[in-house]
């Protein structure tokens, strides 16, 4: 396994991220465990999760079903980096109760609280504002998060779906403390989704944080779907069905597919170990329901793309460009 820092700090992780959003609605208890055994042991330590993972009623199973694994001991929590994440409303009974949600320092410091319990554990690696909250001031949220430091709940803090001006301003007011601020970002970034490189990634960048990429496949539509719905080994649904009723995109996910079947190579890989070349990178998300969807992520480590085919990637599915020469000269 190869490992990188977490942006500027010195904190180690694999260049996977295990997602985990499918442990309770997708992957019951014991098959969650075998994926994570089966992730430690491949030196895969950077575990990824949310406050509201396992949904609906559910909410807050994924957590259990960590804090259930950590719980079997023989050092599964100090060999883990465990990320989890704050803002979806965990208010009681289902209904949506007034400062249960966001990232109030109430909701913050009860939230911090009620996973720690979930999960287990006195303390949490990084802890993640999963949306950014336009109406609480980043003061607040900093005074919450520093007296969680000095606490030893948690270590660090980081960001998912900001735009590029809400990491600037977090850390600029983070700065005016003294304070760290965000380390990392989570955004939605593949071969298909590639806005991010336009502001979000530069800012990430800039103030030195980490990106780790979510929907590294597009919801599959990056792992071979086209060849799957043949094959009658998949039925696309949802947004993916609505992505490819639209003849100019289903035409370039065949592009794809037919270049990476010229050679030999498989889709779901290959958009994973395209992320592991992208600047600022630290490591892509995967979130595999089964032992054997997490050894496929797992080979993705191994592939060394060459520049010729990366070239014709770009080709496929272009970027924007950088800013603000995207948009403007």
């Amino acid at each position: 396994m190869e490992y990188t820092q977490l942006g500027r700090t010195g904190l180690k992780v694999s260049r996977l991220v295990l997602g985990t959003m499918n442990f309770g609605p997708q992957t019951d208890e014991a098959t969650s465990h075998d994926i994570m055994d089966a992730a430690l042991d491949a030196g895969l330590n950077f575990f990824d999760t949310a406050n509201v993972y396992g949904w609906g009623e559910n909410k807050g199973r994924t957590e259990e079903i960590i804090g259930s694994w950590f719980a079997k001991g023989d050092g599964r929590r100090d060999r883990t980096v465990l990320a989890t994440k704050v803002y979806g409303n965990m208010g009681p009974d289902g209904e949506a109760w007034p400062n249960h949600d966001k990232i109030s320092a109430l909701n913050i410091r009860r939230a911090v609280d009620a996973s720690l319990k979930r999960l287990g554990t006195d303390y949490i690696d990084l802890y993640q504002f999963h949306h950014v909250d336009r109406s609480t001031p980043f003061d607040e949220v900093w005074q919450a998060i520093d007296v969680l430091i000095r606490q030893g709940k948690i270590l660090y803090a980081g960001s998912s779906n900001f735009p590029g001006y809400k990491i600037a301003q977090a850390n600029e007011a983070a700065a005016r403390r003294g304070m760290v601020g965000l380390v990392s970002e989570q955004c939605l970034y593949n071969l298909f989704e590639r806005r991010a490189e336009m502001e979000v990634i530069p800012a990430a960048q800039e103030y030195g944080l980490g990106v780790i990429p979510w929907s590294p496949l597009h919801g599959g539509l990056l792992g071979g779907v086209l060849k799957k719905e043949t094959e009658g080994r998949r039925r696309t649904e949802g947004r993916a069905a609505e992505t490819l009723a639209d003849p100019a995109k289903r035409a370039r996910f065949q592009a794809y597919e037919d270049l990476l079947d010229k050679h030999g190579l498989a889709p779901g890989e290959v958009g994973l170990a395209w992320l592991l070349t992208r600047p600022g990178v630290t490591g892509p998300i995967v979130g595999p329901r089964t032992p054997e969807q997490l050894a496929g992520a797992l080979r993705a480590l191994e592939l060394d793309l060459p520049d010729e085919l990366l070239a014709e990637l770009d080709a496929i599915f272009p970027g924007p460009g950088p800013s603000p020469e995207a948009f403007a000269w």
